[in-house]
């Protein structure tokens, strides 16, 4: 409305009238605008007489319709927070770069397509976000910014950076997450504020090295190309707490991880790694270890699922046993059996294990069972077939199985002999085609960990929330649209829940209540909040931040 421009200039209407004013409505006194926030509406322009509101601090317009900013923006000299996102901006003013005073400049998810040559004169600029845009390059100038603090790059078009982006002293935050960065220039290694370098789908083959960054605590490049990581990407990181390399096609890790001491969460999960250095037993703080979707062969399956404190346990223990490094030969477990018979008896009596895995079989050969006898078998291994059903003859094993894994296979139900194996502790479906979980599942009162990941839920299933010991459920890669955060709060042994990459489109705020939670990976859903941000802050941010959204 124009009065909105002209609300320093025009006297109240009530002053036409011959009133008495009290102190509070004496309106000759009144002070400038200093805010003016118009967020969420349908503007299609802003008019230029925006500048009759000189004081303006604050100017919020994001998530309008607006194609252009007015070239008066500019004489807003005292204005040092302007957020025009999420609108059609194609193109910004020349004027815009005039604002002395500008502190946060926000733009992201606008149709940019280049950002102006001489931005670099916002000299008091600390924020810049112009994510989600597609822009294929950035003005050499960004480099003059010397008092930025953040820079949002994330999901734009770039092939490269500017390295004289190594001149902003002060950035602290980079994210250059979704571009098409194929190589990191060394020279982005000097900038000595790093702290949080985010890198994750671009298409790079190898982390630089980072000599200067002394303060770097979290390193995200995650959904790569990269091979190898030398022990010269590592060595000088003597600050990083998060490191995260998932979905890379990385074959070894160097001896020199153990010097990151202050490592906290280290995920490598789906890489091609097939042997780890035990010296990472030996990083103290490290809480969060993801090693899934490796062809690791020096340690079992069901050492991974139990999570990280015993997995660097094993490994603490491999270091004594194996003197100065790791040559010994692969453990005996349900890959590597030491006859290659149908049947392998030693197996059964020995190490308690039923296993007939990686054998495309339509079905589990009757001599299988018929071997078992009375022998308790506490493992059952029918993993990497095409099995369609859950082998019936599997009930005949309820007195003793505790761990079965069914994955990789083409199961579409499960049966309700699975659902009698009342000693169940472990049940490792995953890549399967499961839609739903039988009622019946309940009586699986000892369950401890369930990995459903990579079927076709589409909801959660609500016979979980049933089970009283469950500690672990692993359900991403699926298409769950809703959890239920009250019944979640009533498991009162859950310490791990996995909804990664699945259809959430809504975060209850309420969740934030299931304080047990240790782990909470909510990573490639649609929802808008929680951001990124504070995903990336691990757990308890998270949880914290889902408290303070409950409404009261």
């Amino acid at each position: 409305p124009p009065h909105v421009w002209r609300i320093n200039l025009d006297t109240p209407e009530e002053a036409q009238q011959n009133l008495s004013f009290g102190a509070a409505d004496r309106w000759w006194e009144q002070t400038d605008l200093t805010k003016l926030i118009l967020a969420s509406n349908k503007l299609q322009s802003l008019s230029e007489d925006v500048q009759l509101l000189p004081a303006l601090t604050v100017l919020d317009v994001h998530d309008n319709q607006l194609t252009s900013l007015p070239s008066a923006l500019g004489q807003l000299e005292n204005l040092q927070k302007l957020d025009v996102s999420h609108n059609k901006l194609q193109s910004l003013p020349e004027e815009l770069l005039q604002l002395p005073q500008l502190r946060s400049l926000l733009l992201q998810h606008n149709e940019l397509s280049h950002l102006p040559e001489g931005l670099g004169q916002l000299l008091s600029l600390e924020e810049l976000d112009v994510s989600n845009n597609h822009l294929t390059d950035i003005p050499t100038s960004v480099a003059l910014l010397v008092n930025l603090v953040r820079l949002n790059l994330a999901c734009n078009q770039l092939k490269d950076l500017p390295s004289d982006l190594s001149a902003m002293r002060s950035l602290r935050q980079l994210d250059c997450t979704k571009n098409y960065l194929e190589t990191v220039p060394s020279k982005l290694a000097t900038m000595a504020s790093l702290e949080q370098l985010y890198l994750r789908k671009n298409k790079l083959r190898s982390l630089p090295e980072f000599p200067s960054c002394k303060l770097l605590k979290e390193l995200h490049a995650g959904e790569n190309q990269i091979e190898i990581l030398n022990a010269e990407n590592l060595k000088h990181l003597n600050s990083l707490s998060v490191l995260e390399l998932r979905d890379n096609k990385i074959k070894s890790v160097p001896e020199e991880i153990s010097l990151l001491q202050k490592l906290e969460r280290l995920d490598l999960a789906n890489n091609d790694i097939s042997r780890l250095p035990y010296t990472l037993g030996n990083l103290p703080q490290l809480k969060f270890l993801a090693l899934e979707g490796n062809p690791l062969r020096t340690i079992r399956r069901d050492l991974l699922e139990k999570g990280t404190q015993e997995l660097l346990k094993y490994l603490r223990s491999k270091i004594q046993d194996d003197g100065p490094g790791p040559s010994e030969e692969p453990p005996v477990t349900a890959m590597t059996l030491p006859s290659q018979a149908r049947v392998n008896m030693h197996a059964i009596t020995s190490l308690k294990l039923l296993e007939y895995s990686e054998k495309q079989a339509a079905e589990i050969p009757e001599e299988m069972f018929d071997a078992v006898g009375t022998n308790p078998v506490a493992t059952v291994n029918f993993s990497k077939n095409q099995l369609r059903e859950v082998p019936p003859r599997i009930v005949e094993l309820k007195d003793s199985v505790c761990d079965v894994n069914l994955g990789f296979n083409k199961i579409s139900s499960i049966s309700l002999e699975l659902c009698r194996l009342h000693k169940l502790t472990h049940l490792d479906f995953r890549n399967n085609v499961l839609t739903s979980l039988p009622k019946e599942m309940e009586a699986l009162t000892r369950l401890q960990i369930i990995n459903l990941a990579f079927n076709r839920f589409k909801v959660f299933p609500s016979v979980l929330y049933h089970l009283p010991a469950l500690e672990t459920i692993l359900l991403s890669n699926n298409q769950v649209g809703s959890i239920d955060p009250v019944q979640l709060k009533g498991m009162d042994r859950l310490g791990t829940l996995d909804l990664q990459n699945n259809d959430l489109l809504h975060v209850p705020p309420e969740l934030g209540n299931c304080e047990n939670l240790r782990t909470l990976l909510l990573e490639g859903n649609p929802f808008r909040t929680p951001r990124a941000a504070i995903l990336a802050k691990g757990t308890a941010a998270v949880l914290e931040y889902l408290r303070s959204r409950i409404p009261t």
